[in-house]
């Protein structure tokens, strides 16, 4: 059952409100365990972006980031992900790993 065919008489039964209040607080875990991720992701970035602001080497690295794309894709292909969508999430977090080197390098 999806939350689209979810009546106001499906939710007044006490085993869906509790099955969805279940999965809603799985989502609420892994959500926060991803912001952790996150966050530790960019603390190792903010290193290499440290490195590479010392040594006077570009924000940005197409080859690798090329490499890590396809390595991604592949990886949510076998965790049937859609891997257009991993993509799109690669890139926007390498777009803000590369905003932070530029403003390193500034600094």
């Amino acid at each position: 059952m999806t939350d689209q065919s979810v009546t106001s008489n499906d939710l007044d039964d006490e085993g869906v409100r509790a099955e969805l209040e279940r999965l809603r607080n799985s989502i609420d875990n892994i959500d926060a365990a991803v912001v952790h991720m996150l966050a530790e992701r960019f603390k190792c970035t903010q290193q290499v972006g440290r490195l590479k602001a010392d040594y006077r080497l570009p924000a940005a690295d197409p080859t690798r980031e090329a490499l890590q794309i396809a390595r991604l894709r592949e990886l949510a292909e076998s965790a049937k992900l859609d891997p257009a969508f991993a993509e799109k999430l690669l890139n926007f977090i390498i777009a803000e790993v590369i905003r932070h080197h530029e403003t390193i390098a500034r600094g």
